[in-house]
């Protein structure tokens, strides 16, 4: 169908312990996506305190069936890697120009690491720390081998990050400032400096009452009314065709994310070709392209609405397989549920204003019913829980972990497909 793409078959199976993953945006000071942040953990517990992550061996040897270039697309990933995967020769099967390895915090440096460290690093692989849990005789023997060093907000307030920015041996590093939860703290690490930013502050509403929509946003906002209604299809496409823009940005979308095996060309074929309610959908997807000038965060906000949304249909296909009504609505739940930032609205006004069954509804005000359960579950995930937390919820849907990983990468490609078509 028209916005599936399934790449993972019935009965695709990963060979290595049963682990979650989460992937993070990590954006420059531009708000655009440089990298993403991939953090794995055993289904069985979390990193220990003296901060081992469990799953780094098994997730480095079996980098090429995770097929990790799938999920960072054209971004590059960073991988938490310790002592041991360091002395191992597990690089040698790792792309190095595509991912950066951060160094445990608490890991034993020696000299034998040290050689290791700058022979890797000799051969084009790139290494960032934690400021937080490495003490300072380490970081200075560490820091002529990394690029980047990361800043945990949790760990510092504001005031103690000015003092530890400035030391003179990061001046010639990359500054990654991590959890930034909140614009108030995004424009307080702009001022301090930081290159990097990673955390959700751009997924918050902030409602702001005289914010209005562009009006390429209200045009497409009138054409799903349209849809929804049940209007004439010729009606649908002159509309469309009003706005040459959103016409050719419509078929660019649509081309972008292997829709089918042939190319659309038409507005008219668009049409015949999706069906209304996945022409609905992709005019969703597009309500975040048209909206750079009201929305400097709109890019990021693109790359996770159209992750959840495709992540949200993959698992209600996977849940109930040749239901593919349920699936749409999935998918529409997903990438409206970040509306409300967005637009700087209330959820409840953009549910007035855009028509959608009552369970949309339900889902997208309450976290109620099946799609609210469903969102809930996605939630979860990109926060990166507990898999005490997770498996419970998973197990609702009738996934296990490995299971939600495939569809995962499947739902990060798509993204990546959309995100990089709309610069």
């Amino acid at each position: 169908m028209a916005m599936q793409v399934l790449l993972t078959k019935p009965g695709d199976k990963l060979s290595l312990p049963a682990f979650t993953m989460t992937r993070q945006p990590i954006l420059d000071r531009h708000q655009e996506a440089v990298a993403f942040d991939l953090s794995f953990q055993s289904a069985q517990g979390t990193p220990d305190a003296a901060g081992k992550w469990p799953m780094i061996d098994d997730i480095l040897d079996h980098f090429t069936d995770l097929d990790l270039l799938k999920v960072v697309g054209e971004l590059r990933g960073i991988v938490h890697v310790d002592g041991r995967a360091l002395m191992s020769d597990v690089f040698q099967h790792i792309p190095r120009a595509r991912f950066v390895f951060n160094l445990s915090p608490g890991m034993t440096v020696s000299d034998a690491m040290l050689e290791r460290l700058a022979h890797l690093a000799g051969q084009g692989f790139q290494f960032s720390l934690n400021e937080a849990g490495t003490d300072e005789a380490c970081l200075r023997r560490l820091l002529p081998m990394v690029e980047m060093v990361r800043f945990d907000l949790r760990q510092h307030p504001l005031e103690r990050l000015v003092e530890l920015t400035s030391r003179p041996y990061f001046a010639n590093k990359k500054l990654l400032a991590e959890n930034v939860d909140t614009l108030a703290r995004f424009d307080a690490c702009l001022a301090l400096g930081f290159d990097y930013l990673q955390g959700f502050y751009f997924a918050h509403p902030a409602i702001q009452p005289e914010r209005t929509l562009a009006p390429s946003q209200a045009a497409i906002i009138d054409i799903i009314s349209l849809v929804e209604s049940d209007a004439d299809s010729a009606e649908i496409e002159t509309h469309i065709k009003r706005d040459v823009s959103l016409s050719l940005n419509l078929l660019r979308l649509v081309n972008s994310a292997a829709v089918g095996v042939h190319r659309i060309d038409s507005l008219r074929q668009a049409l015949m070709v999706l069906g209304r309610k996945q022409l609905a959908n992709w005019l969703q997807v597009m309500l975040y392209t048209q909206s750079k000038e009201n929305a400097p965060s709109a890019r990021p906000l693109l790359m996770l609405a159209t992750t959840r949304g495709k992540l949200m249909e993959l698992v209600a296909l996977h849940h109930r397989p040749g239901n593919r009504a349920i699936a749409d609505s999935a998918f529409t739940v997903g990438i409206m549920s970040l509306m409300d930032v967005l637009f700087g609205m209330p959820m409840a006004e953009i549910v007035r204003q855009i028509p959608v069954v009552e369970e949309i509804g339900d889902a997208l005000l309450d976290r109620q019913g099946y799609f609210g359960d469903l969102l809930a579950l996605i939630e979860t995930i990109e926060r990166g829980a507990n898999p005490s937390v997770l498996l419970p919820m998973l197990g609702n849907f009738h996934l296990d972990c490995n299971s939600l990983y495939l569809l995962q990468a499947d739902a990060f490609e798509w993204s990546n497909s959309v995100t990089h078509a709309n610069p």
